[in-house]
């Protein structure tokens, strides 16, 4: 069953068109990678799903209902959590607190129960805690936990972005170039993630430049150039496709 289902999904910028005409599905429990050459409307994409941006046509189906018009923190609370290219944390917080930032759309306690320090109250945050040092350790950055976030070498403060999306429960997360700044080793780490991930029930969509990731983490392909789909298929379909190695490589003239 698709979980999620983009259908002629088209936005513009002025006169430019950064994604054209797109459509793809991303079956439940999937791991599926969105690539492209630089530009090819990848990360647009990816905003049209979680509501940054608003499609000027077609739409996108939630387990077959229509997210096009629903603002961000709803389709979060939907269970789509995500992350991105730039990265985008709470630098002079502490690790943990960033991750319980993600928790935060999981807790009904109001400020009013917060000053009270209302039994439920106390029970909801201890719970967000115990939450948060899960999702640290499941990412492996467990003993950062009460540094300061900027501190963090550019590859942990990429997990930890990992761990807070994790935090707000997900059934479905997306992940914008997460092996950015990491070396070879913390991207073989990556890759275990993305898999353990997908062991826990929730399906994976993810950019990502680094084709030997992209080969070994996911199952099927979408292939995006000028913002119009190009190909799809396994990575093994699309290792062959001309035009894919065209839109890579580009061809030689006459």
């Amino acid at each position: 069953m698709s979980l999620l289902q983009l259908q002629n999904l088209t936005k513009r910028f002025g006169g430019l068109v950064a994604v054209d005409d797109v459509s793809f599905e991303v079956p439940q429990g999937a791991i599926v990678g969105l690539i492209g050459p630089n530009g090819a409307g990848k990360t647009t994409v990816f905003n049209l799903i979680t509501g940054n941006y608003r499609p000027d046509q077609g739409d996108i189906l939630f387990e077959g209902r229509s997210i096009r018009k629903l603002p961000t923190h709803k389709i979060v609370a939907l269970g789509i959590a995500r992350t991105f290219q730039t990265i985008r944390l709470f630098p002079k917080m502490s690790v943990l607190e960033n991750v319980l930032a993600g928790c935060h759309c999981r807790t009904h306690a109001g400020a009013v129960a917060a000053m009270l320090r209302l039994p439920f109250q106390k029970r909801e945050e201890a719970a967000a805690l115990a939450e948060a040092h899960a999702e640290l350790a499941f990412t492996g950055i467990e003993h950062y936990a009460d540094q300061v976030a900027e501190n963090l070498s550019y590859g942990n403060q990429r997990l930890l972005e990992v761990a807070r999306a994790l935090a707000s429960r997900p059934r479905f997360i997306i992940l914008d170039e997460p092996a950015g700044g990491m070396n070879d080793f913390e991207t073989a780490a990556l890759i275990r993630i993305i898999r353990r991930i997908r062991e826990r029930g929730i399906t994976v969509l993810l950019i990502e430049h680094d084709m030997n990731l992209v080969m070994e983490a996911c199952e099927h392909l979408v292939v995006l150039e000028n913002g119009a789909n190009i190909a799809e298929g396994t990575p093994a379909q699309i290792q062959a496709d001309e035009r894919v190695i065209e839109a890579y490589l580009g061809v030689e003239e006459d």
